[in-house]
């Protein structure tokens, strides 16, 4: 199939899925979830595939949601925040954590918000030095999303979760690296071809060895998956509705600070 925000590639045993909207550092729509799920329950699950990379096009892994693309609306007016986590980015996420494979991130410059919670469903994340990490929802009045409040706090504990969801830390690679968000850190240029090699040596593997591995680290990791995929899409949905959401996206489109009331 031919899609318009990702690109796939396989070759032999190796599939690579890039996020393919470059111009803004790969920010999700709603069209670019629509796509990822596809490829991941369909072109990335096939048993030919053994091994997946994931990683972004251009300056970026992904920026996060794309907020002037705006949102579908609910029947009260408000935006549909619920059904696009449930119907789309949500299903793409889990997807990831259960191919019974191996996936990889490769992080080129920023992961953030939901291009964040991609980059940390993966099973080993790879980050160019030039990488960041960033639950930057909270700068909008926004909650993390996409898994991250389970995939954060599994790989760095409270304190430090709670820093990158209140605080909207910005987590450059090194820091990344130290507190165990990612697996390693490779110069720039070299980040794609190290991840390849990672790939190949993957794909060639034992396979069902591999599946069964991430199917016990899933259960004993991330039992409550979907119940917190679940708990997410609903709070969300929730300060979707909020003046302090309002005011941030109208922060963020403007260009200028939040004056947040907490309403």
């Amino acid at each position: 199939m031919t899609y318009n925000t990702i690109e796939w590639e396989q070759t032999g045993a190796a599939g690579r899925l890039t996020l393919n909207r470059p111009e803004s550092l790969n920010a999700w729509t709603a069209e670019l979830g629509r796509e990822l799920r596809t490829i991941v329950e369909g072109e990335a699950a096939d048993p030919s595939v053994r091994a997946v990379l994931i990683t972004g096009a251009g300056r970026g892994f992904s920026s996060g949601a794309d907020l002037k693309a705006g949102f579908e609306l609910h029947e009260d007016g408000g935006p549909d925040v619920r059904k696009e986590l449930n119907e789309i980015y949500h299903p793409a996420i889990a997807g990831v954590r259960r191919l019974p494979k191996p996936v990889v991130a490769a992080v080129n410059g920023p992961a953030v918000g939901i291009g964040c919670s991609l980059a940390l469903a993966a099973d080993l994340v790879l980050a160019a030095e030039s990488a960041f990490f960033s639950l930057a929802f909270v700068n909008i009045g926004l909650m993390p999303d996409g898994g991250s409040t389970l995939f954060v706090p599994a790989a760095v504990g409270k304190a430090r979760a709670f820093e990158m969801a209140l605080l909207g830390t910005r987590v450059a690679a090194e820091k990344a690296l130290e507190w165990g968000l990612v697996n390693a850190v490779h110069p720039d240029a070299e980040l794609i071809p190290r991840a390849a090699e990672l790939l190949d040596q993957l794909s060639a593997g034992p396979t069902r060895s591999y599946a069964a591995s991430k199917r016990a680290l899933n259960q004993m990791i991330y039992p409550q998956l979907d119940e917190q995929l679940h708990l997410e899409a609903e709070l969300q949905h929730e300060l979707a509705r909020s003046g302090d959401f309002a005011e941030g996206v109208g922060a963020f489109v403007e260009r200028r600070d939040a004056a947040f009331s907490g309403s």
